[in-house]
């Protein structure tokens, strides 16, 4: 993923709808290397870099290598510590660690909570679940992590990255509980945040819209923007870019 220069990110936002809003992903040149080389202004340059975006941000995510483990924890109190508190933020881990349910996992999520950051809770059992006969899927195997899957939420904006397979039906079969824990937290007045993968990402769409249309039958009266039409379905954001 290219960095785009102010002059690009300005004609973005000219182009955004009041009312849209964006997930910003920081760039793995910070997210992946700056805890052992660390650089007290390269996130805040990129944040500045950022502003003409600011009111279109619904989520900033840092996404962290399985290198970064407990042993980072002050430096990760720094970054989050430089984005505002009124800017989402959640925090993906990958370090086996944190997910022991014991004195790592516990302080991890006690410091997210401090600084008002939800935790991606990343589920990869469906592209795990059969051998790979795709160089797509082989690919996907080697590169995605297996980790523990925790469904936690630390504030009113979960987010879940459901990493499946090419079969939707399988798919299908390892989200249902995630049916469950979607409508609780939407009746809960949450509003969670899902983004669906498959090996190169051709049938993502398919996956995503497979889902809200489960999720709608089990609340069929209940009336939330995620339910409605997606507006990117009738048109292209290829000209964003």
């Amino acid at each position: 993923m290219f960095d785009p220069d102010a002059t690009t990110i300005a004609r973005w936002a000219t182009l955004l709808a009041d009312d849209f809003r964006l997930q910003l992903k920081v760039p793995s040149r910070l997210s992946h290397t700056l805890a052992n080389e660390p650089d007290a202004n390269a996130l805040q340059s990129w944040w500045q870099l950022l502003s003409p975006l600011h009111p279109f941000l619904g989520l900033v995510h840092l996404q962290l290598p399985k290198t970064t483990g407990p042993a980072q924890l002050n430096w990760l109190e720094q970054q989050l510590a430089i984005l505002p508190p009124l800017t989402p933020v959640c925090v993906e881990v990958r370090h086996p660690q944190f997910f022991d349910k014991a004195e790592h996992e516990i302080t991890l999520n006690r410091l997210l909570r401090e600084y008002q950051c939800e935790r991606v809770v990343l589920d990869s059992r469906a592209l795990f679940s059969g051998a790979a006969t795709t160089p797509a899927l082989l690919d996907a195997q080697q590169k995605k992590p297996r980790l523990p899957v925790h469904a936690i939420c630390l504030s009113d904006a979960p987010v879940v990255r459901f990493i499946g397979c090419d079969d939707l039906s399988t798919n299908q079969h390892f989200y249902q509980p995630w049916l469950n824990k979607i409508m609780a937290w939407l009746k809960e007045g949450k509003t969670p945040y899902l983004y669906f993968h498959t090996p190169d990402n051709r049938l993502a769409p398919q996956l995503a819209r497979q889902f809200a249309r489960d999720l709608q039958q089990l609340l069929p009266h209940f009336q939330h923007p995620v339910l409605l039409p997606w507006p990117g379905e009738q048109q292209s954001q290829l000209a964003l870019w």
